[in-house]
């Protein structure tokens, strides 16, 4: 049974499952706490990278009233109690799943704390579609780890009021960014400094060679090289490491 003042769970897989159980109580002949509903389902709404994960419906019904009406549309028959709690488990898989897997890779929060802060326009939708596809969908995965960097690489150099660049391929997008966030291994007199800067454009280079060879944006023939899960991990956290460090950069710059 849940309270009004009850005390919201610190981890936001546990809000969500908190969510979860509201909308189920509420489907099987129970009610739903409005203030949590409200207040948890505002936080994943307002969420870029979570509200395309969010049951359609919890999207759309902003208060009980309205999520009762939709739940009752489901089934009202005989085992209406079974149907919609079948629907309700079923709606919040793919939120739960991603929360739960977000919650082993700590780095994944940082990434999207610092795409959220830039706010550009195409950015968090195309992290939210990397990280969605990086289990279950490697090829696509991998394809919107190379369009993150590519993204990135433009708005910066929009940014800086750099022009021409729209059909630039990704080495050349990152290269002329870099140059400008002094980032480029030939700016820089230490070697150490030369070898780790290098060493991100070899990354970047090779996560656009990987989207060729393995991503879904290409015919792959007779006898196709086909990535796994950890493949498509490994390019989507390279990836979102990089646009971090290029808009973090980009941002302290810029002030």
């Amino acid at each position: 049974m849940f309270h009004e003042n009850e005390e919201l769970p610190e981890s936001q897989f546990e809000r969500a499952l908190l969510l979860q159980n509201m909308v189920m109580a509420l489907a099987t002949g129970g009610a739903v706490v409005e203030i949590l509903y409200r207040q948890i389902r505002s936080e994943f709404v307002s969420d870029p990278i979570l509200k395309p994960l969010l049951p359609k419906f919890v999207r759309t019904c902003r208060d009980g009233g309205s999520l009762w009406a939709y739940l009752k549309s489901v089934h009202s028959g005989g085992g209406a109690y079974a149907i919609r709690g079948n629907h309700v488990t079923e709606a919040f898989e793919e939120l739960l799943d991603h929360l739960e897997e977000r919650s082993t890779v700590p780095s994944d929060q940082d990434v999207s704390v610092v795409l959220s802060m830039y706010n550009a326009e195409g950015v968090q939708s195309a992290w939210a579609k990397a990280l969605k596809r990086r289990t279950n969908d490697p090829q696509g995965a991998i394809t919107s780890a190379r369009t993150l960097l590519e993204e990135v690489c433009k708005h910066i150099l929009e940014d800086v009021g750099e022009s021409g660049f729209e059909k630039w391929d990704l080495p050349k997008l990152y290269s002329a960014t870099s140059k400008f966030l002094n980032l480029a291994p030939s700016q820089h007199s230490e070697e150490v400094f030369k070898k780790i800067l290098g060493g991100c454009h070899t990354v970047v280079e090779n996560i656009g060679g990987l989207r060729n060879k393995m991503g879904d944006a290409h015919a792959m023939g007779r006898r196709p090289v086909k990535p796994t899960a950890r493949h498509a991990a490994l390019a989507v956290n390279l990836a979102g490491s990089m646009d971090m460090f290029l808009i973090e950069t980009w941002m302290e710059k810029s002030e």
